[in-house]
């Protein structure tokens, strides 16, 4: 992708984290075994060895809905990006999220080495969390989700007709969290943690 257009920090910023959502997703996707190993393909980024989806609508999924996000990373808009696995009542099993905040104030000229090397680490770390993992139930389903700290105005943005309030189904106990990396890098920080059902929630019936 070309940062070139993107003038301020925040701007670059997000771009980054972008570009870095989208292989990170498609890791996960990969660690999880939702789909055979022959779907992917090696490749190299951050001069770290990823797997990136080779199916064109798998790939064009994941690939739309980071870069819609974009406009509202930059503005400091999205809080949380998440990988959801649900089981059959549609109910989460497993949250990957990725918490996000950017320094809206932050002026200076951001030194993408040092931030693409805090992001590097949360790719190698990934690559070796499976054991973190739950195993998932027959027949669930996935989706990537967007967490506002508002929502945006359809007005202001073509992008935002593509985000639309959720009513799946919620845990009703806090749930158990399990971190896996962090960083703090200005003008960003990024958290990513799993998230899974408390051991008091409710079974599905």
């Amino acid at each position: 992708m070309d940062r070139r257009d993107h003038q301020s920090p925040q701007g670059d910023t997000a771009q980054i984290l972008v570009e870095f959502l989208e292989v990170a997703i498609n890791s996960i996707v990969f660690l999880k075994g939702v789909y055979p190993a022959g779907a992917f393909e090696r490749r190299r980024y951050m001069n770290v060895v990823v797997q990136r989806a080779r199916h064109p609508q798998l790939r064009d999924y994941i690939h739309s809905a980071v870069t819609g996000l974009l406009p509202f990373i930059q503005k400091g808009l999205v809080e949380r990006v998440a990988v959801i696995f649900f089981n059959n009542e549609d109910i989460p099993a497993e949250r990957f999220i990725f918490k996000l905040r950017v320094n809206q104030s932050y002026g200076s000229k951001v030194e993408e080495a040092d931030l693409e090397f805090s992001l590097r680490s949360f790719l190698i770390k990934l690559s070796v969390s499976e054991p973190l993992t739950k195993v998932l139930p027959r027949d669930y389903r996935w989706e990537i989700t967007g967490y506002f700290r508002s929502l945006p105005k359809a007005s202001t943005s073509k992008d935002a007709e593509l985000w639309i309030p959720t009513d799946t189904k919620q845990w009703q106990q806090p749930p158990l969290i399990t971190p896996i990396k962090s960083m703090s890098c200005e003008p960003v920080c990024v958290q990513l943690y799993l998230e899974h059902p408390s051991l008091s929630e409710p079974k599905p019936q």
